[in-house]
């Protein structure tokens, strides 16, 4: 081993151990080992910087675009009403469609923007049937996730492998290189699901939703204002009651009965009746100014903190979004989204006992919103935010429904046939959906996950600075002069169970990223075909069932469906067993030696 190789392992190792920790973001320790491997001269700056132009990078980029264009259809919402005709008939029959359903649109559309689109229906359908959202929002997330490795543009996963691969000088992948032995995941996982997953999947009543919850940690209060008041017709921002304490007014009841909404140059008057949150602490504080009586405390419902225009509303944070680690006073959320106001925030451990206005947010939090059907648009529009309460399907625009599925038709045939390469035909799907007026270029530019974005082309250097000081040799040598003698299918068996091992607690694209050249090194050393242990890495890396952090739609679904950490190992550690089984079979079989 040189200094080289050992400094490229202490710099990987302290970015898996970031990784296992969380305490940054993905993207920013991927970000940050790039830096580091040009600061110490492992790799110059055009080869520090190559992942922003590698093709992986540039496909993922212009999928999202395509998806989001998919999305916006509202051709996916029609979904919702086939499941509901499924749900009638039987929990069994509804799971079966939902999994086939979500792992085919998983095949050609990003996994997460699947079960974006499918998890408030789900939800919806659950409650209406008396099924629990726990026996329906596992086997959601769990047969995107399937249908994801069944074609090289259902995970971004599949196209960082595929750019590893033709980066080492090697042929890129098919578009429809993966699906034989996809298809058969999928079937053999949405059969385990109905019946020992089925068993093993609790059946545990949801958490009360958010409105139908009294305890907040926030007292909802009713106070009335007299003429002892002492800055009566002065707009609320700057009345000290609400400057200076932690007391949201949302809404003011005038002396006559007609209700207002409240904004910062709203005025109080003299016999107004201001609904308001506020904790203890402010509570006692309330009593003693002069002018303010309080009424009797009110319960969280909607008749109460509702009028004829505002609804109450539930977005839960998506796993990317720009609103992880902010508090919604630091994103001044009312302004952000279009006078939509944050009644209320739970946690995974459940309700919050702080002000909500102060609270870190993280990923799978769910906000009781209050909004108008207007100013919900903003959410809706959000890829920071995902409605989970929000039933009304999207008006479907009949042409823009042909021009964008004809528009993903095209990528994917001339890919398919060799018209042109993936890259290509994606970023010109892209641009075309951008001419033909199916999405602007301002929503083009946010449908891009840019954490998304900056993570591969950060992760990307690691493969890179392994293969240039001869890292990537060195593991494969070693894993050969180990496991060789048993034969190059025990190779990539135990190159299989190590990848699923390592994404189920870090970031698939990580591990892919960081195990696609070592397994190339792997197959040169034992002169066979690279092609097998490419697979293996790929299928492995996007197969995380046993963590809620193992992958993005399993976070998605943590809360909703009031599962815990023990339930993913429950469920997922046989599906992870089953699957790791039928590799070590299969991909020798498709993809020989």
């Amino acid at each position: 081993m040189t200094f080289e190789i050992g400094l490229v392992f202490a710099i990987i190792s302290l970015a898996m151990l970031l990784f296992f920790t969380e305490k940054f973001s993905v993207d920013t320790v991927a970000i940050g080992v790039m830096v580091l491997f040009m600061v110490f001269g492992i790799l110059d700056l055009k080869e520090g910087m190559a992942g922003f132009s590698n093709s992986a990078t540039i496909t993922v980029s212009a999928m999202f675009v395509i998806s989001y264009g998919i999305f916006q259809t509202g051709i996916l919402d029609r979904f919702s009403i086939f499941l509901g005709s499924q749900a009638q008939k039987s929990e069994t029959k509804l799971i079966f469609i939902l999994m086939i359903a979500s792992g085919l649109l998983s095949a050609f559309i990003n996994d997460t923007a699947v079960v974006a689109l499918l998890m408030p229906a789900v939800i919806h359908l659950g409650k209406q049937n008396q099924i629990s959202p726990s026996k329906l929002l596992m086997p959601l997330s769990f047969g995107a996730l399937m249908g994801g490795i069944c074609t090289l543009l259902g995970t971004s996963t599949n196209i960082l492998v595929s750019g590893i691969a033709e980066q080492a000088g090697l042929p890129s992948f098919g578009i429809f290189e993966m699906s034989g032995i996809g298809l058969i995941f999928l079937l053999a996982g949405t059969l385990y699901m109905l019946t020992l997953g089925k068993w093993l999947n609790p059946d545990r009543k949801p958490k009360p939703g958010i409105s139908d919850s009294i305890n907040l940690g926030n007292y909802l209060i009713e106070v009335t204002v007299s003429d002892a008041y002492e800055q009566l017709h002065q707009p609320i921002q700057k009345n000290n009651l609400f400057k200076n304490h932690s007391i949201k007014a949302l809404q003011i009841i005038r002396e006559k009965g007609n209700k207002i909404r409240v904004f910062p140059n709203t005025p109080i008057l003299e016999g107004d009746t201001i609904r308001l949150i506020t904790d203890q602490s402010n509570l006692d504080k309330l009593k003693k100014t002069k002018g303010i009586k309080i009424k009797a405390e009110l319960d969280w419902d909607i008749e109460t903190l509702t009028d004829e225009e505002e609804k109450i509303f539930e977005a839960m944070v998506t796993p990317n979004s720009s609103l992880i680690n902010q508090s919604i006073k630091d994103v001044n959320f009312r302004q952000l989204y279009d006078q939509v106001l944050v009644l209320g925030i739970r946690h995974r451990a459940g309700l919050l006992e702080t002000l909500i206005s102060k609270v870190s947010l993280k990923p799978g939090d769910v906000l009781l919103l209050r909004a108008t059907d207007e100013s919900i648009q903003s959410i809706h529009k959000s890829n920071d935010l995902l409605l989970v309460s929000s039933k009304k399907a999207r008006s479907l625009n009949k042409t823009q429904v042909l021009l964008t599925i004809g528009i993903l038709a095209l990528v994917v045939g001339v890919s398919a046939f060799g018209f042109l390469p993936i890259p290509l035909s994606a970023t010109a799907g892209a641009v075309a959906m951008i001419i033909l007026g199916s999405i602007t270029p301002e929503e083009a530019y946010k449908s891009i996950d840019w954490k998304v974005i900056f993570m591969l082309a950060g992760v990307l250097s690691m493969g890179a600075a392994l293969e240039k000081t001869g890292g990537s040799v060195f593991i494969g040598e070693a894993v050969v002069e180990t496991f060789g003698k048993y034969g190059p299918q025990a190779v990539l068996s135990a190159l299989f169970g190590l990848t699923f091992l390592l994404t189920n607690v870090m970031s698939n694209n990580a591990t892919a990223a960081l195990l696609a050249p070592i397994a190339i090194s792997i197959a040169l050393s034992m002169e066979v075909d690279t092609r097998p242990f490419l697979m293996a890495v790929t299928f492995a890396s996007s197969l995380s069932f046993m963590t809620p952090m193992g992958y993005q739609t399993n976070t998605m679904i943590y809360n909703p469906g009031n599962y815990r950490f023990t339930d993913y190992l429950k469920v997922g550690t046989p599906l992870n067993i089953l699957f790791w089984i039928l590799a070590s079979i299969l991909i020798p079989v498709f993809f020989p030696f």
